[in-house]
């Protein structure tokens, strides 16, 4: 296995107003601290308002947001999506931002940090495992959770009791340098043709 870093970056999917993602993707991305194999890179969708009706011929604004999205997403050895769960689904901003790239998720692994009521955000992640299939990634098996998260973190962002979430996002971190790691090696011996 490479002794090489994976570059991973963590994509803050919501982008409401009074939005609780933030406490949770800087929740997740501690978790990479105490680790040697991982660097972070923290998109937030809400920096990148894409519009909702693609264009060949965006306007030099837009176009230029799409340049520097993409360029942040194309720099990812892999992806970790933070998704709350928004009646039975996922955020708009997170499809959009989906519907303008494509090669950049190719061939890379994408983990899933959910979050919401009762589910915990896991309707919206089995829908989301789906479309980045379809977009040519390898979506990771194991998932983060957070059930009715608001109750669950202090007033600093840090879990009351971080026991099975920190426990969670071990596994998914494994998994996903794992996973990283072998596409990483497999494109350098030979690119991926998708």
């Amino acid at each position: 296995m490479s002794s090489e870093r994976i570059r991973v970056a963590v994509i803050l999917a919501s982008v409401r107003k009074g939005r609780f993602g933030p406490t949770i993707a800087n929740w997740f991305i501690s978790t990479a601290a105490q680790r040697d194999d991982v660097e972070t890179d923290l998109i937030d969708l809400a920096d990148f308002p894409l519009p909702t009706a693609l264009t060949d011929e965006p306007t030099p604004e837009v176009a230029e947001m799409h340049r520097a999205f993409s360029a942040r997403l194309a720099e990812a050895d892999g992806f970790v999506i933070v998704t709350p769960e928004y009646n039975h689904s996922f955020p708009a901003s997170l499809k959009v931002a989906a519907d303008w790239t494509q090669m950049e998720w190719h061939a890379k692994p994408v983990g899933f940090v959910g979050y919401g009521g009762l589910a915990g955000g896991l309707r919206a992640v089995q829908q989301l495992k789906h479309i980045f299939t379809e977009l040519h990634a390898v979506p990771v098996r194991d998932a983060v959770s957070f059930h009715g998260p608001w109750g669950q973190f202090d007033e600093n962002g840090a879990l009351i009791d971080p026991t099975d979430a920190e426990a969670a996002a071990k596994v998914l971190w494994d998994k996903l340098s794992w996973w990283a790691t072998a596409t990483k090696e497999a494109k350098a011996r030979r690119p991926y043709d998708g």
